[in-house]
Formats: structure tokens, sequence, C-alpha cells
């Protein structure tokens, strides 16, 4: 025999299993008739689809999206994910519904490394970020500032050849991909810190270790940020990692900053003469607005740190990234490299380094610049957070979902781009493809997204891209070598060109090569 009491709980908890079903019935009679989720494979309890990615997810997702269509709809764990792969979508979601999704997801590392709600990158849209992103369009990464820091520039491209033409001189390897780094790295270093690598323990030199360190922890999947359960226990050892990047990387910039501000009190102490004159980085122009009273936004230390490391992220993976791919596709596509050539002598006539006012003359060298960003985005993926419910394409968008546009499967789709996965800049000098920009107007081509959250730092990747890359291929052929050491026969052999995990999905194995110097280069640098 059942008791009186136990009856009275199953009796009330069926009517409230009852007044839940009619509550639903209810909703879904209100509700348009065609609403419901984008397509979407079939999900495991408690997981979802969490089996079928790969550590490489703009590739799986790429490949769900073959299957089951562009606009498809995927849950991790408890996190909701919507991956758009056209670009009449990716227009849906980034512009016509841009306030929606101005947001971004945060997790684990990025909350732990960036000092929590004190990173601008990933802000969400709001008064601090606005106030950011017109302090970063206007000061710091402004038509005057990057021009003031041209001679910079110049001399780190400069200093960066004549290593090269001694390594070649010698018929040393060199890891361009370190290299690389090294000289994007002196570059936004000497711009925000006016510090630059002389050594294995200098300050750029750490700057460049943690910002490798910090673009792959936040690139790596955590299932802890998916699966509620799990968010007490750090099952992958990413929690560790990410205090330990954030506790050296703080170290490094307080120690920085700390110079700084003593070396300021003593230059208004002493009144130096000609100090006015001095350009002024980024940690100063920052300083300087910490200190302004009654601003829009109170500008505290962690925000000035963790503003710092949004831009070494930035400027250093991504701008070096983006020339290696361009090397090693030159590479792999001789023809291609022998035309650009002849448009960089025909420019500079080989009487001085190609230099950022030569760039309106290198139309070819700009179509080399889209054609490695279509093939190889340096960020692959533009992922947004909604704030409220969405209608896109008849589906229904819930609240809270991760849309992710994937523009590297968008730089592989036949239905957009002929011969999707040849190597051919000419797409972008002929006929209509001459109109697509790198700024994401035309949403074919997204290598700095678009819109609000448009990377406020196009403009100086666009001045340094075809800089860097036009010098490298004035002054040297190649020697390439695979990642067991053997060389590769120019026109013949083929570099791999697989990528690993990471927030920038960066090329598999380094670049190891030997410059072959094509003249000599030494009597046009400024070194």
């Amino acid at each position: 025999m059942i008791s009186q009491s136990l009856m009275q709980v199953i009796i009330v908890l069926l009517c409230a299993f009852l007044l839940k079903k009619v509550i639903i019935f209810e909703r879904k009679k209100k509700s348009p008739p065609n609403l419901k989720h984008p397509p979407s494979p079939p999900a495991i309890p408690l997981i979802g689809h969490l089996h079928l990615l790969k550590p490489l997810i703009h590739q799986a997702f790429r490949d769900l999206s073959i299957r089951y269509g562009p606009l498809l709809y995927l849950r991790v764990g408890s996190v909701q994910f919507v991956v758009a792969s056209t670009p009449s979508l990716a227009k849906e979601f980034l512009k016509t519904n841009e306030l929606t999704y101005s947001s971004r997801k945060m997790n684990m590392a990025i909350n732990m490394v960036t000092y929590d709600n004190a990173t601008f990158a990933f802000a969400p849209y709001g008064t601090y970020w606005k106030f950011m992103k017109k302090l970063s369009t206007t000061e710091l990464l402004g038509n005057r500032t990057i021009g003031q820091f041209l001679p910079s520039r110049t001399r780190e491209i400069h200093e960066f050849i004549q290593i090269l033409a001694d390594k070649s001189n010698a018929k040393q390897r060199v890891n361009l991909t370190e290299a690389l780094l090294r000289l994007s790295n002196n570059i936004i270093s000497q711009m925000m810190l006016s510090i630059k690598s002389s050594g294995t323990e200098s300050e750029a030199e750490q700057a460049r270790g943690l910002v490798r360190e910090v673009t792959q922890i936040f690139g790596e999947f955590n299932i802890s940020d998916f699966i509620g359960f799990c968010n007490k226990w750090d099952l992958q050892g990413l929690k560790k990692r990410a205090m330990d990047i954030q506790k050296r990387y703080d170290a490094l910039l307080e120690k920085i900053i700390s110079d700084r501000e003593e070396s300021r009190r003593k230059t208004q102490v002493t009144k130096v003469v000609g100090c006015e004159d001095k350009v002024k980085d980024f940690l100063d122009i920052l300083l300087d607005v910490a200190e302004v009273k009654h601003s829009d936004v109170d500008l505290t230390r962690n925000h000035i740190k963790s503003l710092i490391l949004d831009y070494f992220t930035a400027a250093t993976d991504t701008t070096a990234i983006s020339v290696e791919w361009a090397i090693a596709e030159l590479f792999n596509n001789p023809k291609v490299l022998k035309k650009a050539q002849e448009e960089v002598d025909r420019v500079t006539g080989n009487k001085r380094l190609v230099c950022e006012a030569d760039s309106p003359n290198l139309p070819y060298i700009h179509a080399i610049i889209k054609e490695t960003m279509r093939l190889h985005p340096p960020i692959p993926m533009i992922m947004r957070k909604g704030i409220e419910d969405c209608m896109v394409n008849e589906s229904m968008i819930p609240k809270g979902s991760i849309v992710c546009v994937n523009i590297w499967a968008m730089g592989r789709d036949p239905n957009i781009w002929e011969s999707p996965l040849k190597f051919r800049p000419e797409r972008f000098i002929e006929s209509e493809g001459s109109a697509i920009d790198t700024k994401g107007h035309n949403f074919e081509l997204l290598p700095f997204g678009t819109g609000r959250r448009g990377c406020p730092g196009m403009p100086l990747a666009m001045r340094e891209l075809p800089t860097i890359i036009g010098a490298l291929i004035q002054c040297f052929e190649w020697k390439m070598f695979d990642s067991k050491g053997k060389m590769l026969e120019h026109g013949k052999s083929l570099i791999n060109m697989d990528e690993r995990p990471g927030l920038t999905a960066p090329r598999a194995n380094d670049l190891i090569a030997i410059p072959v110097a094509r003249f000599n280069p030494t009597p046009f640098l400024q070194v």
C-alpha cells in the first residue's frame, strides 16, 4: 500500500508536470509557425556534440556544415553554438543584427590572464568598450601615432634584412617562424613600451614568449568551460597554466610600468629640455589617460596591463603568421613569386629597399596578402555572443548562443570562390575580385572582422605586411627545409601547409630556410 503522504507527493509532481506541458504548448501556439533551431547533428545526452569536435575546431565546423548546411546548431555541454559559413549569413549576424552580436564569450583562461573584466578585446559592448575603441582608433592606432613610429618600424625591418643577409653570406639556416615573431614583437614592443629584444633575457623577449603561451592557451579547448559540473576541477591543467602565465605577465608589466612612472616623475621634476618633442608610446598615452580625473572611464592599472596584453597578442602573432603563410605559399607557387619580385623591382629599381610609401604602387603584393588571408585567415573564426533571441533564415537563435562565423571555411568554399584551394592572387585584381578589400565590406573576406568589433589594428597591419613581404622577396630567394631537415627542391617539392591548434591557426611546423641574396642589400639599410 502507498502511504497517503507519498500519494500526495506523486499527485503534486504529476500536476506540476502537466502544468509545464500546458505552458509549453501555449507558448508554441503563440510562437511563429516556423520557429525552430537551425539543422543539427544527433546529440549525446550531457555532452551534446562534443564528440564531433577535433583540435582544429574551424575544420570540424566546416566538415559538419558541408553535411548539415551553412547554418548549423551545435550544443557542447551546456553551451549552444550556431555556425555560419556563407557571406550572406555573415552579413546577417555581423551587420543586420550587429548590436545583438556585439559581445564576445569569455572563458576560464581569458578571464584569468586578462584580469577578468579589464580586457578590451573581450569586453562586452558598453561604456568601457566604446571608450577603449575610441582611444585605440584616435590615439593608440590613429594615423598620427602610426606615422610617428614609421622610423622605428623602418629601422626594425632593415635590421631584420641585415640579419638575413648575414645568414645568406654564411649560408646558414634561419628559423623564419621565430625570426618573424621577433620582428613583429620588436615593432609592437617599441610602439607600446619603447623596448626591444637584445639578448635572451630582455623584456621584449620575455613578452614575446608570454604572447605565444597566451595565444596557445586561448585557443585550446577546455572541457570545464562547457560541462557545468566539471568547472570545479582542473581536468586538463589549463587553470594552473593560466595562473602561471598571468603571474609572470603581471610581474613583467608591473616592473615596466613602475619604471616608467618613476621616469615620468623624474622628468616632471627636472623638466628636461626637449622632452616635449619625444614621441609618446602607448604606455605613456595610457598613463596620461589614467591621470585624467572625471573621465568617462576610470582607467585602472589592471586596465592598462590588460590592454597592453591585448595589443601584444594581436600585433605579434597575427602579423608574423600572415607573413609566414605568404612566404610559404610563394615558395609553393614560383610563378606568383616571380611576378611579385618583378613588381617590387619595377617600383624600387633595385636602387633602394621597398618601403611603406611604395604600398599604393604594389597592387600584386596586396593581392598576395588578400589571397593569403583568404586561405589562412589570422583568426579563423569570428565568435560573438547573442544578448537576445534573434531570427535568422527563419531559424530561432536563442539568447546566449555563441555565433561562429567560419571565415576559414568561407575562404575555401567552391560556391564562393573559383578553384578555392588554388593560390591565385590574380582573382583580386581581375573583374569583380578587385572590389574585395580586407575591411570586410563585402563579407567574402573578413581577416580583420567587420563593423563595431572589427580589429582596430588593421591600419598598422596593412602598413607592415606589404613592406615586410616586399622586402623579403626583393632581397632573397629561399632554400626551404621540411620538418625532418631535408632540403626541398624549388618548383618541385612543396612546403607542408598543415595547421596546428591555437587562437591564430599557425602553421604546424616552423619555417626553416637558408636565405639566398638576390643582391647585396646592405648599402640601402639604415642600421
